[in-house]
């Protein structure tokens, strides 16, 4: 890769050694409800407040990915987090208690992307042996943040998605296991100037369609090469803009094509509209889902790219566009 590529291919690729996922109530009522570590029925994970809540997600599946690779926080160099909240509260006040150096992000929705990319180049670039990466999103706070509190009953249109309540943690390392990172494309900020914070489908596509174009062009690849791209929180409606999006730059990826938003929920019997959303979407599925088709071979090459809608209700407030932005993990299977 030269020196303008927007990818990285590792020369000693980091592998993925430890995952974990936490979910609540709705999640665990659907498709994927059997694969998740952990779920708890009333969303609230012991919790007065829902910020509290999403805390002790983030701390939950932080343990229960070190318990399950046989580490200790003390074996981790650095951590890279982030949620949906203000300031990133969710992240500070759950991973407080384990003592580990940290990185504060927030790339929205796409946090997951970034944080396992930050985390891999990081083990590849030789500071350290182990890194962990997390991130998470709670129905509750998120609409408290973003729109109304649930007490309001506002009514939701159907292009609206459903903030998944989960989190997802991931340790990032030398220690070779069934999956490696083998390399990264990270995403550009793309703003269409869709200003429609209900639609955030049609406002990430953009993001998502420049950054797996981008792979392609800097791996030398097509969809013939991945056995699966993943996307994050596109769902119903923005899978279909960016099958077009692709199509004009002469990519079709529909046979390969997975969305978390589109996976997580069932669409039919539990009414999420356009899908599922949220850092928790993505992370949740990747942990329970995606990466144990990767280990057991059933999947050989996967493009994981989690997307992001940029957006703050100060700019939503003052008619700002919301701008979007996804990053490209290629996950490969090891014997």
């Amino acid at each position: 890769m030269n020196q303008k590529s927007q990818s990285i291919a590792f020369e000693k690729a980091p592998f993925l050694i430890g995952a974990a996922s936490v979910a609540g109530s709705k999640e665990a009522e659907g498709p994927l409800g059997k694969l998740f570590d952990m779920t708890n029925q009333d969303d609230l994970f012991g919790a007065k407040t829902w910020e509290e809540a999403e805390s002790n997600m983030q701390r939950e599946a932080c343990i229960l990915a070190l318990g399950k690779a046989h580490k200790k926080p003390e074996d981790v160099r650095f951590l890279f987090g982030g949620d949906l909240l203000r300031q990133g509260i969710a992240t500070s006040m759950g991973i407080e208690a384990l003592h580990i150096p940290m990185f504060g992000l927030y790339g929205a929705c796409s946090t997951s992307g970034e944080a396992l990319a930050l985390a891999a180049m990081s083990a590849a670039a030789g500071y350290g042996d182990c890194m962990l990466a997390v991130t998470s999103s709670h129905f509750g706070s998120a609409e408290k943040e973003f729109r109304f509190p649930l007490g309001y009953a506002s009514q939701r249109p159907l292009s609206a998605h459903w903030t998944v309540t989960g989190s997802g943690a991931f340790l990032v390392g030398t220690e070779k296991s069934h999956v490696r990172i083998s390399g990264v494309t990270v995403g550009k900020i793309v703003d269409y100037g869709l200003k429609d914070s209900q639609n955030m489908g049609a406002c990430m596509a953009p993001a998502a369609m420049d950054t797996i174009a981008q792979n392609f062009k800097d791996f030398g690849r097509t969809a013939a090469d991945y056995d699966r791209i993943v996307t994050g929180d596109l769902g119903y409606v923005g899978q279909d803009i960016l099958f077009d999006l692709l199509e004009q730059k002469g990519y079709d990826i529909q046979t390969k094509h997975v969305d978390c938003g589109m996976t997580i929920f069932d669409q039919k019997s539990q009414d999420t509209h356009a899908g599922g959303s949220g850092c928790g979407c993505a992370a949740v599925t990747l942990s329970s889902y995606i990466l144990p088709k990767i280990r057991k071979g059933e999947w050989k090459r996967v493009l994981f790219v989690p997307t992001g809608a940029l957006m703050s209700t100060v700019s939503f407030n003052e008619g700002a566009s919301v701008p979007g932005i996804a990053h490209g993990i290629v996950l490969e299977h090891v014997n």
